[in-house]
This record gives structure tokens, C-alpha cells and sequence, in this order.
């Protein structure tokens, strides 16, 4: 592990760290030398990340983590300032998705979870390392928000919602923990290459891929790794001068809305 990389000397703590956004961040954070608190509602996938980095050569742990839980949020931050010495770092990156359906069809209970996971979560998080931070001397939040959070799409009143809530949420946070040297910004990423993301609407991630690659500017989906290079950005000194800022990863896709035919 680069023991002289854009985040040297940090310890973060990454939420939804066992999927595949998240794993790719935390592994990113190691392999630019923070050690990582790898937190995820699954322990065991938190597990297999944590020993993965450590295998690689980076300083990481898991812990178990459930972001709709106040105590389960401040229980991770506690463990990573007595296992690393501080807190320097977050990312928000634990999400859920709904079920596809208008308003009509989308169930109260699949509402309510979108909002505790995407944005209570988000809340639960920043209001639990806050006050390590500001004893570190500042610090870094970088939340995932989506494309989705910029635009309407058919079927995801919910999940829309909760996004465009995060990019407002990281604003308040930004404006609020200025004076303490914390940083909040958020990513929104386009259609990114994971399972949970394919098997949503498609059979393979083959099919999704080749059916949303034409809607992009590039060409094709995003990758998990160019999520996380952003991520690393943020979280780095490479960004001190930007915060309360939202940053798109999204191909090309809201240039454009998604078609370079019959503009209106």
C-alpha cells in the first residue's frame, strides 16, 4: 500500500462498505493509505473487504453497521477513533432501492425504508461523526448521491426523493461545519456496472449494460472504480477548496437527458 498517497495519515469510515460502490472506495482509501473502518449491515461481507485490504497491505477493519440505528452509527465511529486514534473521513455510500411503481403502487413500508436508509442514514452518520472530526481538526464527507437526485425518472418516486434530499442534506452539513474545517460534498453518479443495479430491470448485467450504454455520452455505464477515483478526490486535500458542491460521474448523461435525438 502507498504509504505516501492522497490520503495518508486519514482513518474513514466507509457505510455500505460490503457492496460493490462501497468496496470499491474503501479499497481505493487503503491503496491511497488510510485505514478504513469497513462498516455494513452484513458483517461478514464487511469482513471479506476488510481482509482483502489487509491482504493487499492496507490497515482496515470491519464493523458491523446498521445506518437507521442512532447507536449502531455512533457505535462504529467510537470504534474507529479507539482502533485508528481519529476520525478523518466518511462516506456515505449505504443505499436501498424500491420496487418500480408510481406512487399508486409503491408501498408505504418501501417508502418509509428508502427514506431511513438513503437519507436518514446519511443524517444518522454525519451527526455521529461530527464531533471526532472537529477533535481531529476537520475532516472530510462524501456522500453518494445519484443522477436521479437531478431529474425525475418513471417508477422511482422514492429513491428520486431521497437523492435529491442527500445533495440538499450535504449542503446544510457543508454550511453548518465550515467553521471546524469539515468538508461535505457529494457524487452523483449515472448508471453504474453492479449487479444490484442490472438485475433490477434486466436479466444480466450483460443486457443492462447493452441497454444503457446508447443513453450515455460515452458510450457506456460507469464502472465502480471511477466512483471511487472520485470519491478519493473528495476526500483528498486535492479538493480543500470545494465543499457544499455536488460532483456528476454520470457519462455525459444530464448534458444531454439521455438522447441526442428530436431535441425539444
Amino acid at each position: 500500500m502507498n504509504e505516501k498517497g492522497l490520503l495518508a495519515g486519514r482513518v474513514a469510515i466507509v457505510t455500505g462498505g460490503g457492496g460493490e460502490i462501497g468496496s470499491a472506495i474503501a479499497r481505493r482509501f487503503a491503496r491511497e493509505g488510510a485505514c478504513v473502518v469497513v462498516g455494513d449491515l452484513e458483517p461478514a461481507k464487511a469482513a471479506r473487504i476488510a481482509d482483502a485490504i489487509c491482504a493487499e497491505g492496507g490497515q482496515a477493519a470491519p464493523h458491523a453497521l446498521d445506518v437507521c440505528d442512532p447507536q449502531s452509527c455512533a457505535d462504529i465511529v467510537a470504534f474507529a477513533v479507539k482502533r485508528f486514534g481519529k476520525l478523518t473521513t466518511l462516506a456515505n455510500v449505504a443505499a436501498t432501492v424500491t420496487p418500480l411503481g408510481d406512487v399508486e403502487k409503491l408501498a408505504l413500508e418501501h417508502w418509509n425504508r428508502a427514506l431511513q436508509v438513503n437519507l436518514t442514514g446519511m443524517f444518522l452518520m454525519c451527526k455521529s461523526v461530527a464531533s471526532a472530526m472537529r477533535e481531529t481538526g476537520g475532516g472530510a464527507i462524501v456522500s453518494i448521491a445519484s443522477s436521479h437526485g437531478h431529474i425525475g425518472m418513471p417508477g422511482r418516486p422514492a429513491y428520486c426523493a431521497t437523492k435529491a434530499a442527500v445533495l440538499h442534506l450535504s449542503k446544510c452539513v457543508a454550511i453548518d461545519y465550515a467553521p471546524y474545517k469539515i468538508r461535505s460534498n457529494t457524487i452523483s453518479p449515472g448508471a453504474i456496472d453492479t449487479e444490484r443495479a442490472a438485475l433490477q430491470r434486466y436479466a444480466s448485467r450483460e443486457e443492462a449494460n447493452r441497454a444503457k450504454g446508447p443513453a450515455y455520452l460515452v458510450g457506456r455505464t460507469g464502472s465502480v472504480d471511477e466512483i471511487a477515483a472520485g470519491a478519493t478526490f473528495l476526500a483528498s486535500d486535492e479538493s480543500s477548496f470545494m465543499t457544499g458542491t455536488d460532483m456528476l460521474i454520470d457519462g455525459g448523461y444530464l448534458a444531454f437527458k439521455g438522447t441526442t435525438t428530436n431535441p425539444v
